[in-house]
């Protein structure tokens, strides 16, 4: 399936009419799902920007980066430049420097799944929140190679979950949106929000798009008939006046650090 990764067709999308409805009630449902960022830092991965408008009053801070496949865009328009042009799989953030991810047009359309979801996972704190969204395997949008939408490997919820589950995230709410069919039909933008009353109720499976909030996953559990006791670590000087490791400058102690 050829991939619908250029900044200019995304950005043409969100500007026409189809693409505006789409932004409204998908919007709507991330909004739902995230009531209240005041005081948390909430980063974009992929194509945000449609998405991110709502936080920027309320959030401590909102910013965005495009994959360098992908291309870039200046948001917003009118103030300073809130968007990074940068590899998703090598985040250029610090460690668990933000509380929210939102990975919209990043999923579906990677070469890099697993170090991307490593790279969110790295620079999520601890109690953080990733929030994904993807076409949905059944939905009609995932048909519709004149949408975003219609391009890439769309994922079913239990597939997604896996994905989330995989890369050390643990599935928490699911949420669907985009029941409208993906026409260029303004009688049909019109009643967009009755479509998404009705299918919401009624249709689930059929949603345009599945959204998954996932929290990081801090460590794995062990059972208590597995679990072996704890050793000490004892650091014996060489001699000759080596060490089998060296020890920080300015500190005290010896460290081991291990990376996800």
């Amino acid at each position: 399936m050829t991939m619908y990764t250029d900044i200019v067709d995304l950005r043409e999308f969100y500007e026409s009419g189809l693409g505006q409805a789409a932004r409204r009630m998908i919007r709507r449902r991330i909004r739902t799902i995230w009531p209240d960022l005041r005081g948390q830092i909430v980063l974009g991965v992929g194509y945000t920007t449609p998405y991110l408008q709502p936080f920027r009053d309320e959030a401590e801070r909102v910013f965005s980066i495009m994959p360098a496949t992908q291309g870039v865009t200046f948001w917003p328009p009118g103030g300073p430049g809130l968007v990074a042009l940068g590899d998703e799989a090598d985040l250029p953030l610090a460690d668990m420097s933000v509380d929210r991810v939102l990975l919209v047009h990043g999923l579906e359309g990677t070469e890099q799944l697993r170090p991307m979801m490593r790279e969110i996972w790295r620079v999520l704190a601890g109690g953080g929140r990733v929030l994904v969204v993807v076409p949905n395997r059944r939905g009609l949008w995932a048909r519709a190679d004149w949408t975003p939408f219609g391009h890439g490997f769309p994922y079913s919820a239990s597939q997604l979950k896996q994905v989330l589950r995989d890369t050390m995230f643990v599935p928490e709410r699911t949420g669907h949106a985009l029941f409208l069919p993906p026409l260029r039909s303004r009688f049909l933008m019109k009643t967009a929000p009755a479509w998404e009353e009705v299918g919401c109720r009624w249709f689930k499976a059929f949603a345009g798009v599945t959204m998954i909030e996932a929290s990081k996953q801090i460590f794995a559990g062990v059972s208590r008939k597995t679990q072996q006791p704890a050793k000490r670590r004892l650091i014996v000087p060489l001699p000759g006046g080596a060490a089998p490791a060296r020890r920080p400058a300015g500190s005290g102690a010896w460290r081991v650090s291990e990376e996800p």
